[in-house]
């Protein structure tokens, strides 16, 4: 069933920190990290070059290898304690000497020489696998995927379990683990270069880099939350970009028509983040203060349709619009539970997700109220809807044919056909400005067909907009609030998501 309308009203805050250290005394700055090492003897010192405004680390090292009983090779390293997952897009710069060079996550017991780790690793010649050292000096150990070339690499600490996943860009990942591996409760993380040649110096690029504390397994949903990341993503490079970082739970945030704003729900309120200052002023909703995060701005970016928790009401939801500048909002639907997901181009009509009968349908109403026309009658959780620029469809998911799927159909409900069919369990369909493609968000096998919770692995993929291969163009920790709402930059070119992560420590 719908879950997102249960989980604005009830937040504990939490202190979050990203760690930056700067331990020089030319104050560097080391990003998520606090410093960097060579680890054995290797004849050239590594260095570090972190880019701020890109988010971008770029390493050079040597080391004549990573292998049997010991490594030579450059990290930039922070200390962790418990579970977390570490990710990145990883690039070696230039042709390289050595097809066994390597770089990748790793995550060791201490930097000695000989000391016991895990590493998701990809090498010159494209192999890639996951390697790890079981105690100290022990002869490495390694687990190949199937897949060369991979440059999405991420490792994820469970206990003593240790999962790497690996993937070429738009494509989902391969996953090994080693379980039983002891590497202590406090741990060295951090991404590495070896050039195995020590009289040779490799460099190598990564971006993406995140460091993710989940939610640990006891949390309480929708009554306990973690930390909340704004982040905007280029859609054809696949590049990420934090730019705003809260305690508790922010979500759905849309694009303005200007694209100088964006607008985001945070414990029952909304707010504006201006983008060239980063600076975050709530929205006046008046009255509208349990509002979920389906709110979305009318083509012509005057109005904002908002759902709205009336408390006497069962904190039942139901739809209202207000000024997109703020205002005192406008009752539309007459009952509940009702979760607005788009205007009509025209402006004049409004569909939402409503709660009818015990079946949750499509509905379709005037931005005058009034009554309401069903658009979805088959069996199954019907979700998700948005019209196309030209108005042409309306695209939804849909559970009716087993798994949670993107469909599309006539804005009078006729011709109601499948867009997508794969293994993913997939949400919220948003359709670019220019009409050609849908951004959406998958969900992956672990995660039932109607629900959509929060603090999962999840995909944000593409594809055109009458079906076909699908790209995946982020990998994140997120789920309910990443991309509920339309998110499209008014050029096309963007699109605005939340990722989440507990406290950094």
């Amino acid at each position: 069933m719908k879950s997102s309308s249960l989980g604005l009203f009830f937040f504990a805050l939490l202190s979050v920190g990203i760690s930056t250290t700067t331990p020089t005394v030319q104050k560097l700055s080391y990003g998520l990290f606090e410093d960097h090492s060579d680890v054995g003897p290797v004849k050239t010192k590594g260095e570090i070059a972190y880019d701020a405004e890109r988010q971008e680390y770029t390493l050079t090292g040597s080391g004549t290898n990573m292998w049997l009983g010991s490594d030579e090779f450059h990290v930039v390293w922070k200390r962790l304690k418990g579970n977390f997952i570490l990710s990145t897009r990883a690039q070696f710069v230039g042709k390289g000497t050595d097809p066994h060079r390597k770089i990748g996550w790793i995550v060791r017991k201490s930097l000695e020489q000989n000391s016991p780790h895990a590493t998701a690793v990809v090498h010159g010649d494209g192999r890639t696998s996951l390697q790890f050292r079981r105690t100290s000096g022990a002869i490495t150990e390694e687990k190949i995927f199937p897949i060369k070339d991979a440059d999405i690499l991420q490792l994820e600490r469970k206990g003593d379990t240790y999962i790497a996943s690996t993937a070429r860009f738009g494509d989902p990942f391969a996953s090994e683990q080693i379980a039983g591996l002891d590497l202590g409760d406090e741990v060295y993380v951090g991404l590495f270069v070896c050039s195995h040649n020590k009289d040779v110096v490799e460099k190598a690029v990564f971006n993406n880099v995140r460091i993710t504390i989940p939610a640990r397994d006891n949390f309480v949903p929708y009554r306990e939350y973690i930390g909340s990341d704004l982040e905007i993503l280029d859609v054809a490079s696949g590049s990420r970009r934090t730019i705003y970082h809260v305690a508790d739970s922010l979500q759905a945030p849309n694009w303005t028509r200007d694209g100088k704003t964006l607008i985001y729900n945070r414990n029952g309120r909304l707010y504006r983040f201006d983008l060239k200052s980063g600076t975050s002023t709530e929205l006046n909703t008046d009255f509208a203060i349990r509002n979920n995060n389906d709110h979305v701005l009318s083509f012509d970016g005057k109005m904002l349709a908002i759902s709205h928790h009336v408390s006497e009401e069962q904190n039942q939801s139901n739809v209202f619009t207000v000024p997109a500048k703020g205002g005192t909002p406008k009752r539309i639907t007459k009952t509940g539970p009702s979760y607005l997901h788009s205007w009509s181009p025209d402006g004049k009509s409004l569909i939402f997700t409503g709660g009818r009968n015990g079946e949750f349908d499509i509905f379709k109403i005037s931005t005058l109220g009034g009554d309401e026309t069903n658009l979805t009658k088959t069996p199954g959780l019907d979700d998700g809807p948005e019209y196309t620029p030209d108005g042409k469809y309306i695209y939804f998911n849909s559970t009716r044919s087993g798994l949670m799927q993107l469909w599309r159909m006539r804005p009078d409900g006729s011709q109601q056909e499948q867009v997508s069919n794969d293994e993913f369990n997939n949400w919220f369909p948003h359709i670019s400005p220019d009409g050609k493609w849908i951004i959406f968000v998958s969900f992956l096998k672990d995660v039932r067909p109607d629900d959509h919770p929060f603090y999962k692995h999840v995909y944000i993929r593409l594809m055109p907009i009458t079906g076909g291969p699908a790209k995946v163009v982020a990998y994140l920790y997120g789920g309910q609030g990443t991309i509920n709402v339309p998110s499209w930059s008014p050029d096309g070119k963007k699109v605005a998501f939340v990722s989440n992560s507990d406290v950094v420590k």
